[in-house]
């Protein structure tokens, strides 16, 4: 295996551009466990990211490995043209699991793919191409969850297939109602969907699309009770609620197994992927039973669901559930939140700290004001990397840190990446 400049070399050749890679000198990793990786060159790492939280367990999870090494012997692929037995299974734990009543579950390989299908479902069950987004957020790199997505740094063509209108909602901080309680601020986004709907629709939206917790834009999150204010106007005009958990599943807020959990509703729909396969290519839609079923046409899915999958992602829900790593991310997590958002005044780029459980942003400023600083967080992305510890970035301007590690770390390990994030933000203004 080359080096990591010989493999950014051959990288650039034959990879896009426009391929985003993570710091000065781009790192490869070769193998992980538990919590940790190792790169190419054999350096080790606290994984604080887990592949865009991905690695909802652990790295080569003992359970998992053997349930994907037992199907791989048996079966890779087989497209949902015929019954697989582990798909169903899967299908069946996750509706018992959902916050959806009589909902039925379909397969994907990714959010972008969970996101465009609910898309499809929610306009042909309206009749209609218009979609209510959110300010801030990411839903996918393809044409339709592009248009879908408001943070104009991943979004790379105003062409679109659907007609969106953005509402104020997710990102507190820069927020025009960021000033007022969560009552008022709940208030103020309510307003302003009332606001959006009457002056810039046609009245039959399809849908609104919201992340519980904003993810790419820097783990913003809102006051609780919001998706249960935005709930209460959509079924005043038939509007299909979309909660994409893409990122705020399977219990990694802590408090919740799901996102919208926290704002006591059902949605109509919700998207997920990422974490329930664990780095498997594995994601898909839950819906009404009503809304699932309503396409008046044939359709497959070639991977999604595929054995392989289904397998690796049984062995990881049940590691998830049989352990309550969800109760892991809330006293893990709830720690590492409390610690950081108590030393924050110490350090004048830190604008904010928030999330919940094991999400967790750092919103880097220049000192004295609210002004976005980009490079201080990407200083910090590579202090921690020579310290060891992998840490994530996003946000709106490219300047929150993002913690996110696999949901078994120990507080052993959250005391050691608490301390290198700290020393990192500390050397700041050394």
């Amino acid at each position: 295996m080359g080096s990591h400049a010989e493999l950014l070399a051959r990288h650039r050749q034959v990879l896009p551009d426009w391929m985003a890679l993570y710091y000065d000198q781009p790192i490869a990793l070769s193998h992980g466990e538990g919590c940790h990786v190792w790169d190419v060159e054999g350096n080790r790492y606290l994984d604080l990211f887990g592949g865009i939280l991905t690695t909802m367990t652990a790295h080569a999870l003992p359970e998992v490995v053997a349930a994907v090494r037992e199907q791989a012997g048996k079966l890779l692929h087989s497209s949902t043209l015929y019954l697989i037995e582990s798909q169903i299974a899967l299908a069946e734990r996750i509706v018992e699991l959902s916050p959806i009543p009589d909902a039925k579950v379909f397969f994907t390989t990714s959010g972008t793919e969970a996101n465009e299908a609910a898309l499809l479902l929610a306009c042909t069950a309206r009749r209609s191409q218009q979609v209510l987004a959110v300010r801030n957020s990411y839903h996918g790199r393809s044409f339709a969850t592009v248009a879908i997505t408001g943070n104009r740094g991943w979004s790379p063509s105003a062409l679109s297939p659907v007609d969106v209108k953005y509402i104020h909602g997710g990102y507190r901080l820069r927020s025009p109602f960021g000033h007022l309680d969560d009552e008022g601020f709940i208030g103020a986004c309510v307003d302003d969907l009332r606001d959006v709907i009457a002056t810039q629709t046609a009245g039959d939206i399809a849908c609104l699309i919201a992340e519980p917790i904003q993810g790419v834009g820097g783990f913003a999150t809102p006051p609780d009770g919001l998706f249960a204010a935005w709930k209460e106007v959509c079924d005043e005009h038939g509007i299909l609620l979309i909660s994409d958990e893409v990122q705020t599943g399977w219990g990694r807020t802590g408090e919740h197994f799901w996102g919208i959990d926290a704002h006591g509703v059902s949605p109509d729909m919700l998207t997920f992927a990422k974490g329930l396969g664990n780095g498997l290519t594995l994601a898909g839609v839950v819906a009404r039973g009503d809304v699932m079923d309503g396409l008046p046409a044939n359709s497959i899915s070639t991977f999604g669901g595929n054995p392989l999958s289904c397998a690796g992602a049984l062995a990881n829900l049940a590691y998830l559930l049989d352990h309550d790593l969800q109760g892991n991310a809330a006293k893990v997590g709830g720690y590492l939140l409390h610690e950081l958002s108590a030393r924050a005044a110490d350090w004048p780029a830190v604008a904010e700290v928030r999330g919940r459980g094991l999400m967790i942003g750092i919103e880097m400023v220049e000192p004295g004001g609210l002004t976005p600083d980009p490079a201080a967080a990407a200083q910090v992305l590579e202090d921690t990397l020579a310290r060891g510890v992998l840490v994530g970035k996003g946000g709106l301007h490219g300047n929150v840190l993002r913690i996110a590690p696999p949901l078994t770390i120990t507080a052993e390990e959250a005391e050691e990446g608490l301390a290198v994030v700290a020393a990192a933000l500390s050397g700041l203004t050394e």
